[in-house]
């Protein structure tokens, strides 16, 4: 018998994907979104992407009035709702922090007056910071960092202390938190919150912690989303795309498609409750081999990337996804390959519009001496 669920920032790119998945199962969903600017453009209507079946809420999370209408009758949520962007998180300080940790809040204290079946909470790799390493003789490096002298004379790899340069392996959900963005630390307090409120009251509570997820729908005009939309953002406007460092840090592509197929798994996996789980694609793949790429399907192969060889504060060198627990806990496994993904986006975006501010971007880091 279908549930009723909610999803909390269900109007955007991966929640409404998961709408999609989760109405095709029999479930009716329910979504409240805020439908922000940045997101979703300065008419804010409802996108036409949403699934009619959907019953929009056109609220803010932080609104316990709000909040409270949209779980009645409600059998389990999805709590997506969130400001995203590592680098604009370090200057709004005050506004990621109050959509993310105090509205989180909001929905735990009206959950815990009417508890639900199930909470699963998106959460993100930006809290490992950097992922996992090993030295040559096999010891793994928890807690790997660069140095600021170094990243200034452009030596970009992670070393240890005796100066060996380290070699990056999947990051496992045990890796210690590295917390380097105020997006970052709003994520773990997301993650935390639900877990342990959901504990108190006896809501079963699940955390996933996506990876560089990508697809159809993305914001292609807001400068702060994933990667991969910044890139299609700038090639759809004649535009090189801009790359930090010298392209070769490694990062998890997933698709949007994958993502919503594990939030889906999650509803339901009797051994999901009180764990944290890694969804990515499991295989690393540089920044500058992912631009080259999308150019080629997106037929923008004269528009080489340009390699900035400057760094922003906070940014990581590699991360990639173990997702064992994934397989085992959830049953899910990647079906999407990155080209397959990338065919998906290009046939997407023919014929979009987006708007460029990335150069916008940029500059409101650099005036703020976040990249160097």
């Amino acid at each position: 018998m279908g549930k009723h669920i909610l999803i909390t920032g269900g109007a955007g790119f991966i929640g409404s994907h998961l709408a999609d998945e989760l109405l095709h199962c029999g479930h009716a969903v329910r979504v409240l979104d805020n439908l922000s600017h940045q997101v979703h453009g300065p008419d804010g209507g409802r996108p036409d992407y949403l699934n009619r079946d959907v019953e929009l809420i056109v609220g803010d999370v932080r609104d316990p009035g709000v909040v409270g209408r949209s779980l009645k009758g409600i059998d389990a949520v999805y709590h997506f709702a969130a400001s995203v962007g590592v680098g604009q998180s370090m200057y709004e300080i005050a506004n990621y922090t109050s959509n993310n940790s105090l509205g989180t809040a909001v929905l735990l204290e009206q959950l815990a007056a009417r508890p639900v079946e199930r909470l699963v909470v998106a959460s993100s790799m930006s809290i490992y910071g950097e992922g996992l390493y090993r030295s040559a003789d096999g010891t793994l490096h928890t807690r790997a960092t660069r140095s600021p002298d170094r990243l200034k004379a452009a030596d970009w790899e992670v070393r240890n202390g005796n100066g060996e340069i380290l070699t990056p392996v999947p990051t496992p959900e045990s890796k210690p938190p590295s917390l380097a963005s105020i997006y970052a630390l709003s994520k773990y307090d997301q993650e935390r919150m639900c877990l342990m409120v959901g504990a108190a009251y006896g809501i079963p509570t699940v955390a996933l912690r996506f990876f560089n997820v990508f697809g159809t729908r993305q914001a292609l005009s807001n400068p702060y989303t994933g990667v991969l939309a910044i890139f299609a953002s700038r090639y759809l406007n004649g535009n090189s795309p801009i790359i930090f460092e010298d392209g070769n840090q490694r990062r998890d592509f997933v698709s949007v498609r994958d993502v919503a197929r594990a939030c889906r798994l999650a509803l339901t996996a009797p051994d999901a409750p009180a764990q944290v789980i890694n969804i990515g694609s499991g295989k690393p793949h540089t920044i500058l081999e992912v631009a080259e790429r999308m150019a080629r399907v997106l037929g923008k192969g004269n528009h080489v990337p340009l390699i900035t060889g400057k760094y922003r504060i906070g940014d990581i060198r590699h991360c990639f996804a173990d997702i064992t627990l994934a397989r085992t806990v959830l049953g899910y496994s990647p079906q999407v390959t990155l080209d397959e993904g990338l065919e998906e986006l290009a046939g997407w975006l023919e014929g979009r519009i987006a708007h460029d501010r990335v150069a916008q971007a940029s500059a409101e880091l650099a005036a703020r001496g976040l990249t160097v």
